[in-house]
């Protein structure tokens, strides 16, 4: 039986973090620990000692801020000289291609061990490859055609080739990045099946799911139907019988564009003839010249129910963002504010839902998540958190308090200044700086600072022209748990 999931913040910054810290989180359940992802600088944050203790990497996406060091744990795995086995990765099919296809030429070849060759390396000589989710029924594979000459077609799981009345392969001529378009049967619609099936489609995914099972008995399932980003991606589902955490990944949680994704109907844009285009094996253009429905009600209904009953941790932004969701349209999500931790989130953000940060520990009991503060659980109610030049700040609500909680624009914003240029005021705050979980009052001005020494303990560093002094400070985080000064 487990004692809950935790979760520890390696990184939660994007791929534009000042700070370095781009995503990794370590979760733990029971003996078992995992890295979901590895764009943090995992080697400085957890050693070598550390990453010799880990069971497994779940990677999500191929984007660098959340692939980063792959390779580097890749190489590790194998010349480290008291390594004695290769590190078990968990992905998906499409996204394990991907990363092979990415990480080649860092890995695929190196020198014989007399350094008198140099020989090819196989990818699965770093890994021990564990697919969760659905094999696909149809792939993209290049045939011989004789003569030196190949071509691109779409087989079924058994080889055989199909008709191009089921499936093409579209090539963008300016990239020439090949992809599938797939005729559904129940549609009778050209579609992208990767965007348009959730893995519980039979249409295009096999039966088994292949979810992850370990012997401590919680589970590892890759989440599709609700992640919506551009390339390859999943969302990874841990759930223990007692608990359940959903890492969304990076995704657009939007329920109105989910919508309109799945009820829109295109009109095609062929280029040539309708009996030409349906005649073509390989067809070359814009992939979204030739889809007529971008997601299927299928997915649609998957999406909205995915995170029912599971403590979710998603990505953030602020707007506009495009592949992610913007602050803003949190109340269009499928999402429940009380049982959410935002991740991936910029500098500068101010957020009435829980924000995460690099450093902090959650605890996730039965329906609840907790952070761990030097082996206590707190739970996180302040009513505003903010981020500010690599530091992280809790408000409380005071009608007396130095500053206001502002709304412009779809945005909130933490100041002590007053008019309109602020936006609207929607209450006044008490700000604590958290420095380790503890939360202090915030400081203005460059005459005090607070240190934390070797021993834990913070002091109040006050600086005067004849030089500076110090002095222990409590932390204010147990009372304002209780309510108390408010």
């Amino acid at each position: 039986m487990t004692d809950g999931i935790t979760v520890r913040i390696l990184g939660d910054f994007g791929p534009f973090s000042c700070m370095g810290k781009s995503i990794t989180y370590q979760v733990t359940i029971g003996r078992s620990t995992y890295l979901i992802d590895c764009g943090a600088p995992i080697f400085q944050q957890i050693g070598c000692d550390g990453l010799k203790e880990i069971d497994g990497i779940i990677i999500t996406h191929c984007h660098d801020d959340h692939k980063r060091w792959f390779t580097d744990l890749a190489l590790f795995n194998m010349y480290s000289p008291d390594m004695d086995r290769r590190f078990s990765l968990l992905t998906s099919e499409d996204i394990h291609d991907e990363l092979v296809t990415a990480s080649r030429p860092s890995l695929d070849r190196s020198l014989s061990g007399d350094s008198k060759k140099v020989v090819d390396i196989d990818c699965a000589q770093y890994t021990d490859y564990r697919m969760i989710g659905p094999r696909a029924k149809y792939r993209m594979v290049s045939v011989d055609e004789g003569g030196g000459r190949t071509s691109l077609c779409i087989t079924d799981r058994h080889g055989n080739v199909v008709g191009p009345d089921v499936a093409k392969v579209v090539i963008n001529e300016r990239t020439r990045r090949p992809r599938m378009l797939f005729k559904d049967p129940h549609y009778k619609e050209w579609v992208e099946p990767e965007s348009f099936y959730p893995f519980s489609s039979t249409v295009f995914y096999e039966e088994d799911r292949n979810v992850f099972r370990s012997p401590e008995g919680f589970t590892i399932e890759a989440v599709k139907a609700p992640v919506w980003h551009g390339i390859p991606c999943i969302g990874i589902k841990i759930s223990t019988g007692r608990e359940t955490l959903i890492f969304s990944s990076d995704t657009v949680n939007d329920t109105e564009l989910w919508k309109k994704l799945c009820t829109e109907k295109r009109e095609q844009r062929l280029g040539m003839s309708r009996e030409e285009f349906e005649a073509a094996t390989v067809v070359y253009g814009d992939i979204n010249d030739f889809i007529e429905r971008t997601w299927s009600e299928e997915r649609y209904r998957a999406a909205v129910r995915a995170f029912d009953d599971a403590v979710v941790i998603h990505d953030i932004a602020a707007r506009n963002s495009i592949v992610h969701t913007d602050y803003e349209r949190l109340h269009k999500t499928s999402l429940r504010k009380d049982r959410v931790i935002l991740t991936h989130s910029h500098d500068g953000i101010t957020s009435e839902w829980v924000l995460c940060d690099a450093g902090k520990t959650f605890r996730i009991s039965g329906e609840e998540f907790f952070e761990v503060v030097g082996g206590e659980c707190y739970p996180m109610n302040a009513d505003v958190y903010h981020k500010e030049d690599g530091r992280f700040f809790v408000g409380y609500r005071n009608d007396e308090g130095r500053y206001g909680v502002y709304e412009k624009d779809g945005l909130l914003r933490l100041s002590r200044g007053d008019g309109p240029e602020h936006g609207r005021l929607l209450y006044r705050v008490d700000v604590y700086e958290d420095i380790s979980g503890r939360y202090f009052p915030r400081l203005d001005g460059d005459e005090t600072m607070y240190l934390q020494r070797k021993d834990g303990r913070v002091e109040l560093v006050e600086f005067t022209a004849d030089g500076s002094r110090g002095r222990i400070v409590e932390d204010h985080r147990g009372r304002l748990l209780k309510g108390c000064n408010r």
